[in-house]
């Protein structure tokens, strides 16, 4: 018998909004992800979503998305240490799908042109594994890794780290390895980065496009 897996869009404005529409007028979505290990196509699993809202070049830190999410698995001890999310913390938490679900419904809600993370190509294999498990695909999954922004206007630069970058572009850092502290740190760097990006000329959706994607 044959099953059709069920397709799920993130709710992102990147194939609708002109090319010409100036960076003061955009809307990005910034967030991070927390999981019981790195393994996340195998056996490690979904923790936490945190995320914040960017509106006109401006960190909106009153407008932030929050989700516990149960892994259904244990939490070893070294990540308990490391994020401080512990078994009482998600035993009541949202499954995976759903904590996905309202994410979306957040982002969808702001008309963000797409998503920002740092190495966010780690978060996006979190959501397709997450997914993949509730037999949901996902597709319309648009975004922007800060490593990509600052590869654009420092090339010297290599390093991971997201505290060293913000504290090298003198922006906010806030409680590290928890998603949304992380987010947070994220989004003033992301913005940081924007500003630098338009004294080189980067003025509209098209062209930040292409200054990350090359």
């Amino acid at each position: 018998m044959f099953f059709q897996r069920r397709t799920v869009s993130c709710p992102v404005a990147y194939d609708s909004l002109p090319l010409s529409t100036e960076l003061e007028e955009l809307s990005f979505i910034v967030f991070d992800t927390e999981t019981t290990g790195f393994q996340v196509g195998a056996d490690d699993r979904l923790l936490e979503i945190g995320a914040v809202s960017i509106k006109g070049l401006k960190v909106q830190a009153e407008d932030i998305f929050h989700s516990y999410v149960n892994p259904n698995r244990q939490i070893s001890r070294e990540i308990i240490q490391l994020t401080s999310i512990t078994t009482e913390k998600v035993e009541n938490a949202p499954q995976a799908t759903e904590a996905i679900a309202s994410f979306f419904h957040y982002v969808g809600e702001r008309e963000a042109v797409c998503l920002v993370g740092h190495y966010v190509s780690f978060d996006t294999l979190v959501f397709k594994h997450e997914l993949k498990r509730g037999k949901q695909g996902l597709k319309g999954f648009c975004t922007i890794d800060t490593l990509d922004l600052i590869g654009f206007i420092a090339p010297s630069y290599d390093m991971r780290d997201l505290e060293r970058y913000a504290m090298a572009f003198g922006t906010r850092i806030y409680k590290r390895h928890s998603a949304l502290g992380d987010a947070l740190t994220t989004a003033y760097l992301f913005t940081e980065l924007l500003l630098r990006t338009k004294e080189r000329g980067v003025l509209t959706w098209g062209e930040l496009l292409k200054a990350v994607k090359g």
